[in-house]
């Protein structure tokens, strides 16, 4: 009897006695060469046993590719690198729009001004060769300070084409962590613009690993001359742009294995790296390798697709204003890039993007729930100050319309004519889908951009180890509240963790820390092999620190972080993520930092206010309000704030513990300037526990004499 017929009666024999998982009527098993003889079929995810002798079902794959994780794309398995995908979308679409700026005229700036795919590879040549032409070595490490332009990804993809380590580099964290990083990471050749070249040469006898400086921007009769002694080359973009132009050399082309990027990233545990960077700092750097970032967007491709051309207006767009030293970014362009997207840039000031997608109007639009947390207050807001009249028109248009959407039927093109129009006009008016990434997006606020834009819009969860997305959800899938299922280039598992109460026998839904294994999964800690260690096993898994479960269908959902929860005076534990993603919707809420520990049994708030909406609420209240800082401290004010936060929270069903007992009110957002946001837009937690430690301490003074049992 041969071995493929004895399989065949075994799988028989088993789908005979098995049940459909809960919520899914089809769940089924079939055979697989992967990880076993079977798998477990839901609709979103497939399980399988991590190891066929214990019987345990508890890996999670993609259904899109159950037997394989990917690792190219399906339609191109030829492109193994990041130079492999720019030669593909410039031999593809060399005339199609590429990089595109606004043009300044009479003061102003006006429409977009378009590189080709074409031209960018022309420049990319050169640049390229200008940095051969000053003598950079294979591997050599190149680093990246500035914003975003396009000459950031025309540097990015020389460095592929002649076998450079593109470094990003971010001044949030102070120029200390920019000398560390370059130190640290033996950064040869530095792309800056004028006001960073300034910080550069304010230490660069302290990196001497930098040989060659170049100034995008600058003019080189203007750029400062270097004594002979410091070795260091400083030179205009277009200058090195000419220079290898005359002496265009061949591509040094990456192989698949070879290291592309290595991203610092920050997090708020360990020793120091730095003398004046805080203490609870920790920089390290994210090595991934060209293979590693090819499976992540080939994987996402197979979920989400950018076309080149929309049937509607002849082209596809993209804003590009969220950070490219970022890993979320970093993947969107890779993915636009094999789609032969047009990416058009910000301006560079995020006050004025909305004027920039007014001039773009893209129709891809990804962005932060910072971001769509007040888009939705703004809209509703003014919703609710339109008068009773237009007030019910739009309660009537949105439900009418999200009934439809979660029925998946085509809501009546009336709605949109009365009064989403005008909502989507705010994007500028061709946006076909929106993405969300790195925090949860409050599934209120999901629904709502669904219904007001009209467009798929697509939840993802991932991290900089694993070249960007863990999981996202699929097209078609309307339900809110999860990140949706594994990315088909990579398997989940969740691992019980006792001390939280989180295990994988948990009901109705498995719990535990998410971990992540596949060809996604980053080289290493630069230089850190210890720490390395610490977050991937012996089985190859990356511990990510989140917690998350199970939802029918597999689906995953995020719950908790391991790192960031506390406890409260009576054993309760927070999530404060959890409750400030609530609190997001309050109308008066731009940004809300929550604390709690185990000397008190409540939370108390930090809420960085919306100055118009206090400032329209003064006015119908008669409270005379010259100065906003004056009317942040008025008792009334903090209590009418409290007020509508508590009223979120009960619409929310937040447990009595997770209510804010008290809050503080302040004028200034929370910045990466500041401190107090991390280059993801997340609040850097012990840095504002300090930043706003009188604050935390009246209040709970203040909660003690009111109420001795608040605080104790």
């Amino acid at each position: 009897m041969s071995m493929d017929s004895a399989a065949s009666r075994r799988l028989k024999a088993i789908q005979g006695h098995l049940l459909p998982a809960a919520g899914d009527s089809r769940s089924q098993i079939q055979p697989n060469e992967t990880s076993g003889e079977f798998v477990q079929g839901q609709k979103y995810s497939v399980v399988l046993p991590e190891k066929l002798q214990t019987g345990k079902w508890n890996v999670y794959r993609s259904v899109h590719s159950p037997l394989k994780l990917v690792n190219r794309f399906p339609d191109h398995p030829e492109i193994g690198t990041l130079h492999d995908n720019f030669v593909h979308a410039v031999e593809t679409f060399p005339d199609y729009k590429y990089l595109g700026t606004r043009i300044r005229v009479d003061g102003t700036l006006g429409e977009y001004k378009w590189l080709t795919y074409g031209e960018a590879g022309t420049a990319r040549s050169a640049i390229g060769s200008g940095l051969k032409y000053y003598g950079l070595p294979k591997g050599a490490r190149v680093g990246l300070y500035f914003i975003n332009r396009p000459e950031w990804l025309i540097v990015d993809h020389a460095c592929s084409a002649y076998s450079f380590i593109s470094v990003p580099l971010y001044d949030t964290l102070g120029p200390d962590a920019v000398k560390f990083i370059v130190n640290h990471a033996d950064v040869q050749a530095i792309f800056c613009v004028p006001s960073t070249m300034n910080t550069l040469l304010s230490f660069l006898s302290e990196i001497p690993c930098v040989r060659v400086i170049v100034v995008v921007g600058g003019v080189d009769e203007h750029l400062p001359s270097l004594p002979s002694t410091s070795g260091v080359k400083l030179v205009s973009y277009l200058k090195l742009l000419s220079e290898g132009q005359s002496n265009l050399q061949p591509f040094c082309a990456p192989k698949p294995e070879d290291v592309a990027t290595i991203c610092y990233t920050s997090g708020t545990t360990g020793t120091p790296k730095v003398a004046h960077i805080p203490a609870v700092l920790l920089i390290t750097g994210v090595v991934l390798s060209h293979d590693n970032l090819i499976a992540s967007v080939a994987g996402m491709s197979r979920a989400t697709r950018f076309y080149p051309s929309d049937m509607y207006i002849g082209f596809s767009s993209y804003i590009s204003y969220l950070p490219l030293a970022h890993i979320y970014e970093r993947a969107n362009q890779i993915m636009s890039l094999y789609y032969g997207v047009a990416v058009g840039f910000y301006q560079g000031d995020n006050l004025k993007l909305m004027d920039d997608l007014a001039a773009l109007r893209p129709t891809i639009f990804c962005s932060v729930p910072r971001l769509y947390n007040r888009i939705y207050a703004g809209i509703a807001n003014a919703v609710k100050t339109s008068g009773a009249l237009r007030e019910r028109l739009f309660n009537a248009a949105y439900n009418s319309k999200k009934q439809a959407i979660m029925k998946g039927q085509k809501p009546s093109p009336m709605w949109d004519r009365l009064v989403f129009n005008k909502i989507k006009g705010k994007l500028g008016g061709r946006v076909r889908f929106m993405g969300s990434g790195a925090s949860p997006l409050s599934p209120d606020v999901m629904d709502f951009l669904r219904v007001c834009f009209g467009c798929q819009v697509i939840e993802g969860y991932g991290m900089t180890e694993t070249s960007c997305v863990i999981s996202t959800m699929d097209d078609g899938d309307n339900l809110s509240g999860h990140v949706g299922s594994p990315n088909p280039a990579c398997e989940i598992k969740l691992v019980d963790v006792p001390e939280m109460n989180y295990t994988s026998e948990d009901q109705p839904y498995p719990r535990g820390e998410i971990c992540v294994r596949g060809p996604i999964v980053f080289q290493g800690y630069y230089k850190d092999e210890i720490q390395t260690r610490e977050v991937i096993d012996d089985d190859g898994w990356l511990h990510t620190g989140d917690i998350g479960l199970w939802l029918p269908g597999g689906r995953l959902k995020i719950i908790d972080r391991k790192k960031n929860i506390f406890k409260l005076a009576q054993g309760e534990y927070i999530a404060p993520e959890k409750v400030e993603n609530v609190y997001a919707k309050c109308r008066f809420v731009s940004q809300c930092f929550i604390h709690g520990d185990s000397f008190n049994s409540c939370l108390v708030a930090v809420v960085s206010v919306d100055p118009d909406v206090l400032r329209d609420w003064a006015a119908s209240e008669g409270i005379k309000c010259e100065d906003l800082e004056q009317l942040c401290s008025d008792q009334r004010a903090r209590a009418a704030v409290l007020a509508d936060m508590d009223a979120i929270g009960r619409e929310a069903q937040l447990r009595g513990f997770e209510f804010a007992k008290a809050v503080t009110l302040v004028l200034e957002p929370f910045t990466l300037e500041n401190g107090l946001l991390t280059p993801t837009f997340k609040i850097k937690r012990p840095q504002a526990k300090e930043y706003f430690a009188k604050a935390i301490s009246d209040m709970y003074a203040e909660l003690s004499t009111s109420d001795p049992t608040a605080q104790k």
